[in-house]
């Protein structure tokens, strides 16, 4: 088979493009020591399903389980039920418990690390929203994960963010939950360009009062937080906070445009990882921490170098669609067979944009099985009216 593709261009050419050879990322030989590294995951819907794809969440739970498994074979741990998991964007409360609930399981049988995603999206978010009423939200869904054994990301709430008025309720909110957790949690900071809803959290649209406010929560339940994970686009910002958590209070890095100088530190510390963009890339985020835990710098920043065009096109504006690109790359690596998506999202990005993607993927040495993406590639544009 000719790996040669016609790829459509921005200006409405046809580019001809022939793939590389993959490259070969051996698994980690032992586990990561260095570096906590969480993949996000996504899930995989079932596309037979008599649903109306638009409204409600029916998933694969055999793929979408079995994409968890191939990332803890890696040395990863898994960041279940986030937003990279359609959370606020199709994957309801109900459908998300049993997410959880399998995955925790799942966890437990292979000895694979694994931390859930607890917010309000079973709250619908409103200004006449009272506190109680989010409060009782995160309640629930804490007391969920913890119920099934798992360790709580306390995700940022749309709810709480449409019902506050100020940053002493951020305070109120956050201080309830954090003093009846039973073990230390990770919260997450997910700035607008994630989710518009969440403009002006820790109650100031200005960064810096908000940084005050976040700081102050961490600083008052230290004990009950193991760290924060940050996604603001803005390394600047998270290495400013960084500088200022309490001892043994963690900073995962969520910016998806500057992981790996993030990660490998300067002289002051670093950051562990809690990124979407490690299930798109996760045979090289397996490889650079284990050479970061040889320290080998040079071979750590080599293989991820190629790696930030990639992440910065699958999370390129609007940044919220990048679930896209992820499931893309599961599909061109055969991680599941189809590339569809709950809610219908497969259609949120471009051709022109998955093409760049295919070739940026290639370039990072992604495309695990060079034949089978160009195969699939062919498909995805014989939809679109393009020739093989």
């Amino acid at each position: 088979m000719s790996l040669e593709l016609q790829l459509p261009q921005a200006d409405g050419s046809l580019e001809l493009y022939r793939p590389g050879p993959a490259a070969a990322f051996a698994p980690p030989q032992r586990p990561l020591r260095s570096r906590v590294a969480y993949s996000a995951a996504h899930v995989v819907c079932n596309p037979l399903a008599d649903v109306d794809p638009t409204l409600e969440a029916a998933l694969d739970w055999e793929a979408t389980l079995a994409y968890r498994r191939y990332l803890w074979s890696l040395g990863l741990a898994v960041a279940e039920a986030m937003d990279t998991a359609q959370r606020g964007m199709g994957l309801d409360w109900e459908t998300t418990k049993e997410l959880i609930r399998r995955s925790v399981t799942e966890a437990r049988i292979v000895g694979g690390n694994i931390a859930c995603g607890a917010g309000t999206d079973q709250l619908a978010p409103r200004p006449d929203l009272s506190l109680a009423q989010v409060e009782a939200a995160y309640e629930e869904q804490v007391s969920y994960v913890e119920g099934v054994g798992g360790r709580v990301i306390l995700m940022a709430s749309r709810a709480l963010a449409a019902c506050a008025t100020e940053s002493a309720d951020y305070v109120q909110v956050y201080g309830r939950i954090l003093s009846q957790v039973s073990q230390p949690v990770i919260i997450h900071w997910l700035g607008d360009a994630f989710d518009p809803a969440l403009r002006g959290y820790w109650g100031s649209a200005d960064i810096g009062p908000a940084m005050e406010v976040c700081l102050q929560i961490i600083g008052d339940y230290a004990s009950k937080v193991d760290g924060i994970k940050m996604s603001l686009l803005d390394h600047r910002l998270e290495i400013a906070v960084r500088r200022r958590l309490p001892a043994g209070v963690k900073m995962y890095t969520g910016d998806d445009f500057n992981y790996p100088d993030l990660i490998r530190g300067d002289e002051q510390g670093y950051s562990h990882a809690l990124l979407g963009i490690f299930d798109a890339i996760a045979p090289s985020a397996a490889a650079a921490i284990e050479a970061l835990d040889q320290g080998d710098l040079a071979r750590y920043d080599a293989i991820l170098a190629p790696t930030v065009p990639l992440s910065r096109h699958i999370f390129q504006a609007p940044t919220y669609y990048y679930k896209t690109g992820v499931v893309f790359m599961a599909y061109l690596n055969d991680h599941q067979t189809h590339f569809k998506m709950v809610g219908g999202l497969e259609s949120a990005r471009s051709i022109v944009h998955l093409s760049r993607l295919f070739v940026l993927a290639d370039q990072a040495g992604l495309l695990l099985e060079p034949e089978l993406a160009v195969e699939r590639m062919r498909s995805v544009l014989a939809v679109a009216g393009i020739p093989a």
